[in-house]
Order: structure tokens, then C-alpha cells, then sequence
């Protein structure tokens, strides 16, 4: 077992009972896998379920849930009901991300964690804004870890097929900025 993933074990052991924000990336589902076998039914993992979603990362998050035997919930976020996000601004995660992790909050009596990374903290993300403002842990952040990192605690876990999945945000990230969001 390499430092980063004992670093990882340690975050998620110190933090506690926890709700993992998992969008069906290798962040998000190495994070998950992580946090279950740290915690068990102690983490909890929270899908949301949009037109934003690819079906194909909803299809995973169930498999990999029925697998690995997670507590999931699918929720619905309602971002396309907040006028903000559907203008489609240049901040428009934030609106998603606010959406989300409201939507969360209401749902668990625990932490809320996120599959950031440290490469993405040198990134445009007005998602992370939201996250502050709900208290959103970074439980790679805090282990010190990068894309890399996570990528090779996939395929230290056997999650090979996570390991080479490709970037994949949102649907909407492919609408140019203020084309309204449908």
C-alpha cells in the first residue's frame, strides 16, 4: 500500500460518516470505493440523476453500488429549475454545484465529500464556490493527491476499467456559454 493511499484512508477514517457526491468518473467512483471499504455503511454515496448525467456514468454508479454493496441513493438535484443555471453564465457549475450539494445536505446527517483532486484546484471551477459554501470536504486535497495519484489508486484497487476512463464533465459543459441550457 503506497503513502497516498494510507494518506486517503486517514482522511476519510478522521472524517467520519460521510456522503460521496459520485458522478460515475474515477474521481468520484474511486473515492466511493474507497470511502466504503474505509467505512462501510458509514459512507454513503449520492448520484444525481439529470439530463446533464450521461447514462452511461448513472449505468456505472448502479453497477459498481450493486457490486460493491454501497448504500446509494439516486437524487434529483433540480438544477434545470434554477433560472441561473439554465442561462447557462460562465459560472454555470456554481449554480449546479449549489444545487447539488443543497440537495445532499437535505438528504444525509453526515459530511459531504467530493472526488476533487489537486489538479483541479488550478482550474476554472466556480463549483468549487458552492462546495464552500456547504462545508464539501476534498478527500484527495487533503491526502495530497493529483489525477495521477487517483488514477493509480484505481488500478492499485483493481478498478482498471475506472483507471482509463476519460475526462467526461457534464453534458451541459458542451453548450457554449449563455445559449440558454434545455
Amino acid at each position: 500500500m503506497n503513502d497516498h493511499v494510507r494518506r486517503l484512508e486517514a482522511v476519510i477514517a478522521d472524517i467520519g460518516p460521510l456522503a460521496v457526491a459520485v458522478s460515475g468518473g474515477v474521481d468520484s467512483m474511486t473515492l466511493a470505493v474507497t470511502a466504503h471499504r474505509v467505512l462501510g455503511d458509514d459512507a454513503r454515496m449520492l448520484h444525481a440523476v439529470s439530463p446533464a448525467v450521461p447514462e452511461d456514468a448513472s449505468s456505472r454508479v448502479s453497477e459498481y453500488a450493486n457490486r460493491e454493496g454501497w448504500r446509494l441513493d439516486l437524487i434529483d438535484a433540480r438544477e434545470f429549475a434554477d433560472a441561473g443555471y439554465v442561462a447557462n453564465p460562465h459560472d454555470r457549475c456554481f449554480y449546479c454545484k449549489t444545487n447539488l450539494y443543497s440537495t445532499m445536505a437535505k438528504a444525509v446527517d453526515c459530511a459531504l465529500v467530493s472526488g476533487t483532486n489537486s489538479d483541479d484546484l488550478g482550474d476554472y471551477r466556480p463549483g468549487l464556490r458552492a462546495a464552500a459554501d456547504f462545508g464539501v470536504r476534498h478527500p484527495y486535497v487533503e491526502a495530497g493527491m493529483n489525477k495521477d495519484a487517483v488514477r493509480a489508486l484505481a488500478r492499485e484497487l483493481g478498478l482498471h476499467e475506472l483507471a482509463k476512463l476519460p475526462a467526461s464533465p457534464c453534458l451541459s459543459s458542451r453548450v457554449e456559454t449563455v445559449l440558454a441550457i434545455e
